[in-house]
């Protein structure tokens, strides 16, 4: 008698589980893990231009390294917008100036010698739509901050600000375009 009891619990249990799974199916639950399709932009814009930077931080190709980051990361997650470097033929651009750069020890070792070090890097950015003239995001002040870290053993010596500052570039590529194809703060 017990072991038809307890067949009959286990029964009930599964059927309350199988009930409960298709009303969350049905009521739409599932709709939250729909895969994103659209970007933040306007229907109108398929081709992006990506002209070089400026560079007012009078850093030696710093502007180059920002457009390209800028550029690589719109290929990679732009879904389906096209890139150009030309103003000319394109629905929107991206203009870009990186106003400073600066970098500060952290870190010292047991000499006194700085050995980490913190890059800031301040740039602004302003994303026009040409075919319908508006500004569709600006931000003038975005400031980006990162680290390199120099050997204690001067025989391996390599230096890592060149390596900083692309990392930086990348980071700060990945904001801005995160934020364009999201369309988190875009002016409407």
């Amino acid at each position: 008698m017990n072991v038809s009891k307890e067949r009959g619990f286990w029964r009930t249990a599964w059927r309350l589980a199988a009930f409960a799974l298709s009303l969350f199916v049905v009521s739409g639950f599932t709709e939250c893990y729909k895969p994103v399709t659209r970007n933040g932009l306007p229907d109108h814009i398929h081709t992006i231009a990506v002209p070089a930077f400026q560079n007012q931080a009078l850093r030696y190709r710093i502007e180059s390294r920002f457009t390209k980051a800028v550029m690589d990361e719109v290929i990679r997650r732009g879904r389906g917008l096209r890139v150009q470097s030309e103003r000319e033929g394109a629905d929107a651009v991206i203009d870009g100036t990186v106003k400073s750069f600066s970098f500060s020890s952290v870190l010292l070792d047991n000499s006194g010698r700085a050995r980490v070090f913190e890059v800031e890097i301040r740039a602004a950015v302003t994303v026009r739509d040409q075919v319908e003239n508006k500004v569709l995001y600006d931000n003038q002040d975005y400031v980006f901050r990162g680290e390199f870290e120099f050997s204690q053993d001067p025989r391996v010596f390599f230096n890592e600000e060149d390596a900083a500052v692309n990392r930086i570039a990348r980071r700060f590529a990945e904001s801005l375009v995160s934020t364009l194809v999201n369309g988190f703060g875009a002016i409407r």
